[in-house]
């Protein structure tokens, strides 16, 4: 059975693998097409070059399946991990400056960019941290080298200027709660974008009023209140929304002294009545429940000082844009309207392959790179663009599938890490080519032109359909 173990290859993988490299080699030819190099194997072109890519891409993908001895990722995964880490502050500094940020090493004609080795490496190590045998993320120490395992990352590639790469490694989170994280750290995360966005959006008063009504609906459901909590929470949301136009009606003073803290003062006092009144009663929601409104008050005052200060110019047009609070097509926003516009001009149907003319006349910048899924909308249509996203769902799928089929706890673990990875990628780059999420630069998983991206995504994955194989032989 030992030596028929190459026979075990996930096929299914292997060609949802080829499918999106060959899908991903076409619209590079398409996206930068000219009459002048017609051929898709001219290397002076990079539709050219993204097959050389391709072939060593495969290379890597043959060694890893028939050559490596799968047992090195584990053991080597500390120093593999040390390393790349050494590299992320190497590049900081060391690093050619792409679109102002230092995140591409040169070596001659080839440039290569460290922050995709990370996502192998981090994937690697948290799954040797976390196979241990004595692992638990329950335990203090435990839970906090996870946390370093991917902050420290994280936190360099920021220092890169690269947050959308940086932003890949919060998909970890889904990972987490696989193994054992609380189901309500991911609901505080999907609430703290929430009360961003509408801080920034709307205001910080609405932003407060949200999280008190969610707070006191949560602690209604576990209390088994419910209806006698929103017979305070509907008045109570309702007098903060219109205070505002009441003051200019009744109390004009009142505009003095900020509107977002007055509301603040009547959620407090509100929250400290209900620790009083439930002092003494044995409720361990409610103290989980204290440290997220407490954290969500925090979050709602740190928006600006955010958003000014720590994100740059660039980040904070795009997520104007985005929002609707400034509209610039011909500057921030004009890459999102225009791919917008493409791929809204494919139709059902698309235009056909070679004929997008948004593509054609060069209206959508790093078309063959970030905003390739343009292409597939413009020529390929909605049919296209369905097709794609289904064999990254089916891709994704299968590889929460065969993570939960592994016997090996490393295996497992990386094979979520791996799903995680490509979810976050597809998501955020799809999501910003259609106008969901700001535009933050980060490539399409094997269709964006690029041989860092497509060489790291190769790893990424050959070594869990390696580590599937090692499966048959227990």
């Amino acid at each position: 059975m030992g030596n028929n173990r190459f026979g075990k290859i996930d096929i299914p993988l292997v060609i949802c693998y080829l499918l999106l490299v060959f899908i991903g080699w076409i619209n590079i030819f398409a996206s930068v097409y000219s009459e002048e190099h017609s051929s898709i194997f001219d290397m002076s072109q990079r539709y050219g070059m993204q097959f050389i890519w391709i072939l060593t891409a495969i290379v890597l993908a043959v060694s890893i399946l028939f050559l490596l001895n799968p047992k090195i990722y584990s053991v080597l995964s500390p120093p593999i991990y040390l390393f790349v880490c050494v590299l992320l502050i190497a590049v900081t500094f060391l690093g050619k400056e792409v679109n102002g940020s230092h995140s591409w090493f040169q070596i001659g004609p080839v440039s290569f960019q460290p922050a995709e080795i990370s996502k192998i490496s981090t994937s690697l190590f948290l799954a040797y941290i976390m196979s241990k045998y004595n692992f638990r993320l329950g335990k203090m120490q435990d839970a906090l080298s996870v946390a370093i395992t991917i902050l420290v990352p994280m936190a360099l590639i920021i220092l890169e200027k690269e947050t959308g790469s940086a932003l890949v490694y919060c998909g970890f989170i889904f990972l987490l709660y696989r193994e054992g994280l609380s189901g309500w750290v991911l609901v505080f995360g999907m609430l703290s974008i929430l009360l961003f966005v509408v801080t920034l959006a709307i205001s910080p008063l609405a932003a407060i009023i949200i999280l008190f009504a969610l707070s006191g609906i949560i602690n209604g459901i576990y209390t088994g209140r419910i209806l006698q909590h929103l017979c305070v929470i509907i008045p109570v949301s309702v007098l903060l929304g219109f205070m505002p136009a009441l003051s200019r009606e009744f109390i004009p003073s009142l505009a003095q002294f900020g509107f977002e803290y007055i509301a603040l003062g009547i959620t407090m006092g509100i929250a400290l009545f209900t620790i009083v009144k439930f002092k003494g009663k044995r409720v361990r929601h409610l103290k989980y429940l204290m440290l997220g409104f407490v954290c969500s008050i925090i979050l709602i005052f740190s928006v600006q000082f955010i958003f000014n200060n720590i994100l740059q110019p660039h980040q904070r047009s795009r997520i104007e844009n985005l929002l609707g609070i400034k509209e610039d097509l011909m500057g921030a926003g004009y890459n999102v309207h225009q791919s917008k516009i493409a791929i809204g001009s494919g139709g059902f149907i698309g235009k056909g392959f070679l004929k997008g003319t948004q593509t054609k006349f060069d209206f959508v910048p790093e078309q063959s790179t970030d905003f390739i899924f343009c292409t597939v909308g413009e020529e390929w249509g909605f049919l296209g663009s369905v097709l794609v996203i289904s064999i990254y769902m089916f891709l994704i799928t299968r590889l929460i599938i065969l993570s939960e089929r592994q016997k090996d706890r490393f295996a497992r673990i990386y094979g979520y890490c791996v799903a995680c990875c490509f979810f976050m990628h597809v998501f955020i780059n799809i999501g910003m080519t259609m106008g969901l999420v700001p535009v933050i630069g980060i490539p399409l998983p094997l269709l964006s032109y690029g041989g860092s991206s497509l060489w790291s995504f190769t790893v990424l994955l050959f070594i869990f359909i390696k580590l599937d194989m090692e499966r048959w032989r227990h």
